[in-house]
């Protein structure tokens, strides 16, 4: 970043605008820091000035319009409502022209439909938020949505996971822009730290269960409802096809066939799910050894169980305990 001058920052605001999403990016450029010397200027804009409806029901006042853009080194979309909606062609052409002159163009959760809109994501990786992940990737085919990390960042444009994941991607830019030790005194003055690992993928809801799982049936099969309620109460024994069909009444072949359709994954994959999601659970409300939560949920050893939420959440059962174990707050986060 050149040192001669300071880099414009100008946030591109939308009615109803996230008071949230928009503080994530004015508290890393925007804000004032007397123990640290200013290397950016912070800007809002609108496509049409003036009193601008938020989320959370006051309006902002903002008196900048689209010229803004003109003048910008950084545009950031904080969000954009609703998700995948309109998208006016003098935002998008202002977008385009900003990124042609050289502007790096950054989206914060929902800003990533408007970026796709304008053009920015074609043949790129880019994320959102883990609720919006679907629709952003079957609303534009052409990108490659991906949802277990926290930000996507191709230099000339980035993108952003959930609200909070903004932040992340802000001290990032930082980082890239000014240094490791530039950016972590910014996080410190934040009480944030300086860089997150991990992904999106812990904080995402378990999902909800369709099929018979929720007690529905499809065409004339026997609804398996009543062997996944059994399955739930012995997760920590051995649940082999073989087992569950036996329990169904039914032949291990027969019984597969018609738990995909139902339940629209394989046994495994079923099983597998409700292992890792109870897990979850004991991690969040119980101090058990990560050992003992393994062989609970039938998981057999805690190499398993990591490695198992590795792949499915991008963490560890450790860290995540960290993040969201009442056991672990009440003794101060102690891991075990």
């Amino acid at each position: 970043m050149p040192a001669s001058r300071q880099h414009h920052v100008v946030a591109l605001l939308n009615e109803p605008q996230s008071p949230f999403e928009l503080a994530c990016a004015a508290e890393v450029f925007g804000s004032v820091r007397p123990d640290l010397p200013a290397h950016y200027t912070f800007e809002v804009c609108t496509r049409r000035p003036g009193p601008l409806p938020t989320t959370v029901g006051h309006a902002l006042l903002v008196e900048s319009g689209l010229d803004a853009l003109r003048r910008a080194d950084t545009v950031i979309v904080p969000g954009w409502q609703p998700a995948g909606g309109p998208v006016p062609d003098d935002v998008l052409d202002a977008l385009r022209a900003a990124h042609r002159r050289g502007a790096r163009i950054v989206s914060i959760c929902t800003g990533a439909f408007v970026l796709a809109r304008a053009g920015l994501l074609v043949g790129r990786r880019a994320t959102t938020h883990w609720r919006r992940s679907g629709q952003l990737a079957d609303a534009f085919p052409e990108v490659t949505v991906v949802e277990d990390v926290l930000y996507v960042d191709h230099g000339d444009v980035a993108t952003s996971a959930g609200s909070g994941a903004g932040i992340d991607l802000c001290l990032h830019l930082v980082r890239h822009d000014l240094g490791s030790s530039y950016a972590s005194q910014v996080a410190r003055s934040m009480v944030l730290p300086p860089h997150r690992e991990g992904s999106q993928l812990p904080y995402a809801a378990p999902p909800t269960p369709t099929g018979p799982g929720a007690g529905a049936s499809q065409g004339t099969d026997v609804s398996l409802a009543p062997v996944l309620e059994w399955a739930l109460t012995r997760l920590g024994t051995d649940l082999s096809v073989a087992r569950l069909a036996a329990y169904a009444g039914l032949s291990p072949r027969t019984f597969a066939r018609r738990f995909v359709r139902q339940v629209g994954v394989s046994p495994g994959q079923w099983l597998l799910q409700q292992r890792v999601d109870a897990a979850r659970s004991l991690l969040e409300r119980t101090d058990l050894p990560v050992e003992t939560v393994a062989v609970r949920v039938g998981l057999s050893s805690a190499v398993n169980l990591r490695r198992r939420f590795r792949t499915a959440l991008g963490t560890t059962p450790g860290s995540y305990r960290r993040l969201f174990g009442e056991a672990a707050t009440a003794r101060g986060g102690a891991d075990r």
